[in-house]
């Protein structure tokens, strides 16, 4: 139990330092809250080892940090082809597809208003079909290569990013409508100079929405199919062999690349959309 005792020890610690780090205001500067959000996923990190080592939990309930950070450095070329094979190939292409159709079919609704009685229900109900019952049609359509894992993503983004784009370009006032008419502005001058602008906010919501499921889609879609890579092919085939190590490790993966796809839009968020109230400190 030494280990057990050992991590709330340094979980009191921790709890001290960060209490102490917030009274010296250090949580106002950028790097004083990195620090701070590092150490409260180390202290996870030690509870966690402390618990699995002190009450001898088995590997096969929940492997260790240790043990997982081992199989992850041992496994760095399977898992970057798994990676590839993914996210990349299947994740990224999905996303960068859906998102476009959606903006396109957002642009004809703001234009057309009658198309939005008919494409947003229709979206509507293909967003609520259930992936499981999904994925495997789609795996037989487009074959088990990544190209039917970026189908399944392409259906899950979709509609995310056309609501919320639809609802930004409706969101203008209307006395800045009126002004946009009074200086005889065209539909695309209107659109780009006070629509699209409007819309930024409500855009990458969707975006930071779209993200995560993007991820999500491409490894549930590859449990019904796909060839001998990819995260969820790999997922897959460790349970079934108790690696549950293996299992985690590709979960870290999978979290990292998350992360830094949902850091990567809102870093460019900030950059477009400065003059929100949203990103103001």
């Amino acid at each position: 139990m030494i280990w057990f005792w050992g991590a709330l020890g340094f979980w009191a610690a921790a709890w001290a330092a960060n209490v102490a780090a917030v009274r010296m205001g250090l949580a106002q500067r950028p790097m004083g809250r990195l620090g701070i959000a590092l150490l409260f996923g180390l202290t996870l990190l030690v509870l966690w080892e402390g618990y699995v080592r002190g009450f001898e939990v088995s590997p096969v309930i929940l492997p260790a940090p240790t043990a997982i950070a081992a199989k992850f450095a041992m496994s760095l070329p399977m898992l970057w082809a798994d990676f590839v094979q993914t996210v990349v190939k299947g994740a990224l292409s999905g996303f960068a597809i859906g998102v476009g159709a959606a903006f396109v079919t957002a642009i004809a609704i703001d234009r057309f208003p009658f198309l939005q009685r008919g494409l947003l229900p229709i979206g509507n109900f293909v967003a609520a079909l259930p992936i499981v019952g999904l994925a495997p049609i789609l795996v037989m359509w487009f074959g088990f290569d990544w190209h039917s894992k970026a189908a399944v993503v392409v259906i899950m983004v979709f509609f995310p990013v056309l609501v919320n784009l639809v609802a930004g370009l409706q969101a203008t006032e209307r006395m800045q409508r009126d002004l946009m008419a009074t200086w005889s502005a065209s539909y695309v001058q209107s659109l780009i100079k006070l629509r699209l602008p409007a819309a930024m906010p409500f855009f990458f919501n969707g975006l930071k929405i779209a993200s995560t499921l993007a991820l999500i889609g491409a490894i549930v879609a590859e449990f019904f199919g796909s060839p001998i890579v990819g995260m969820g092919f790999r997922i897959s085939t460790e349970v079934g062999r108790l690696g549950l190590d293996m299992v985690w490790a590709e979960i870290v993966v999978a979290a990292l690349a998350g992360s830094a796809l949902y850091g990567l839009i809102a870093f460019v968020e900030r950059r477009v959309t400065f003059w929100h109230p949203s990103q103001r400190q």
